[in-house]
């Protein structure tokens, strides 16, 4: 057995605070396994290096294992302050001061660059992709004394019915009850979309892997009956799959009475009143939509195999049933110019009260289909590292003017947010008033629902 200290690096409280699901899962591979793991998250343990190096000295552990979430938070405005990866080298600088043992780096920023992260952080060995099965056993070879690299390979993606239940540790499940309220969970891993940006298929796969719906429920139910958590977040890249296993799942939860408040990541397709009002039975309460463009032109420059009618019904659904929905959508990507533009915030005002967050330019990662373009385009060379962030803009735009004008459209809009920042600042203020949660959804403000009138 081995002792094995796992830190969640993430510090990043924007928009919420978001629970280590990672971590977890990775943690209850390796309890599984026979060894004993500590689990400590800087958001809620704290960062300051007094307090870690006394949970590492009281632990003892026989390795230290980081999680890595997020390179950084994509925002074209957020500059360095934005840039995560500072911090985690400093973390492992403060670590060897602390212990001799060896430290491990996994997690999906990570997998995005390997060999760049593992070596600009300064760790001894680093996981690419899944760590249910890697992680244990690259601790049984550090025990039995062998000699590994720097970098351990990728493995086969793991069956849904292989993934490991999560470890959820109360004192960090209160913490982010209390902060955001927002308790992550994994019903399926993958994407079969080739949107051009995206680096999920390369970070988990690209046919979904669904677990049984039975599994997922039975976590909900542990969670809730441990920790009195009733509230939950699915991360999937995509919660509605075109297969309808989300379905399977929604059924199940249904069936078994479960009660917990749910949202999640969706594609705007194939969605309409009928589902939307199934899973509001279930618990949902409010949609992410991965809208990604705002324009049909700007749709398929990013090859999202999407029309924005569709968008339009999905978004009319979530109305009709009076579910939140909050569009993210990115400015200035592949084909943006001005008509494209304007046909662009058209489209968002017929959002009508639901929530949209607008980026501007595209976050540029290698392995993305946007990486090739973007060098024959001549926005960066074969050889520009991406290790700190780079992000494309159409050349048929000028970035600065589409920014003036997408922050003059929606000046003194609570529901329109741009840049980032300025949803950061409304959320500020809605914490302050007592609200947790997703908070955006607090600023979908619904018609009225007409009083049937007596005699009519």
């Amino acid at each position: 057995m081995s002792r094995v200290f796992f830190i969640s690096c993430n510090i990043a409280t924007d928009p919420y605070a978001v629970y280590p699901l990672g971590m977890a899962v990775v943690s209850g591979a390796l309890s599984r396994a026979g060894h004993q793991v500590e689990q400590y998250d800087c958001l809620v343990h704290g960062r300051d290096s007094a307090t870690i190096r006394q949970a590492v000295e009281r632990f003892r552990p026989d390795l230290i294992a980081i999680s890595l979430r997020n390179i950084d938070n994509v925002d074209s405005f957020s500059g360095e302050e934005g840039w995560y990866l500072k911090h985690a080298r400093d973390l492992v600088s403060e670590l060897r001061t602390m212990s001799d043992v060896p430290i491990l780096l996994g997690g999906p920023a990570l997998t995005i660059m390997p060999e760049a992260i593992a070596r600009y952080i300064g760790v001894d060995h680093a996981v690419i992709g899944e760590g249910e099965q890697a992680v244990p056993d690259l601790v049984a070879d550090l025990a039995a004394g062998r000699q590994l690299p720097l970098i351990i390979e990728r493995r086969p993606p793991l069956p849904g019915d292989q993934f490991a239940s999560p470890v959820y540790v109360d004192e960090m499940v209160q913490y982010y009850q209390r902060e955001s309220d927002v308790i992550n969970m994994q019903t399926k891993r993958g994407c079969p979309y080739q949107c051009s940006y995206c680096s999920y298929p390369h970070l988990e796969g690209r046919q979904f892997r669904v677990r049984d719906p039975r599994q997922v429920v039975a976590e909900l139910k542990q969670l809730k009956k441990d920790h009195g958590a009733d509230s939950v977040f699915f991360t999937d890249s995509v919660f509605n799959d075109p297969q309808g296993h989300y379905l399977e799942l929604i059924e199940e939860m249904l069936r078994s009475d479960v009660q917990v408040r749910w949202s999640a990541f969706f594609r705007p397709q194939h969605l309409d009143r009928a589902k939307l009002a199934l899973m509001k039975r279930a618990g949902l309460y409010a949609l992410e939509l991965g809208t990604d463009a705002a324009s049909d032109k700007t749709l398929r420059g990013i090859n999202k195999n999407l029309e924005f009618e569709e968008v339009f019904a999905v978004n009319e659904a979530c109305l009709a049933e009076r579910l939140p929905a909050a569009h993210y959508v990115i400015f200035g990507g592949p084909g943006e110019d001005d008509a494209s533009l304007e046909e662009g915030l058209r489209n968002m005002e017929q959002l009508g009260p639901s929530v949209v967050f607008a980026f501007s330019g595209i976050r540029i990662f290698p392995d993305s289909p946007l990486h090739p373009q973007a060098i024959a385009e001549g926005i960066i060379g074969a050889d520009t590292s991406l290790l700190k962030p780079v992000y494309y803009f159409s050349r048929e735009i000028d970035r600065r003017a589409m920014e003036e004008r997408i922050k003059t459209r929606w000046a003194g809009r609570k529901n329109r947010v741009f840049p980032p920042s300025e949803g950061l600042k409304r959320i500020a203020v809605m914490r302050d008033f007592g609200y947790r949660g997703l908070m955006w959804d607090h600023l979908v403000r619904f018609p009225k629902a007409r009083q049937a009138v007596p005699g009519r």
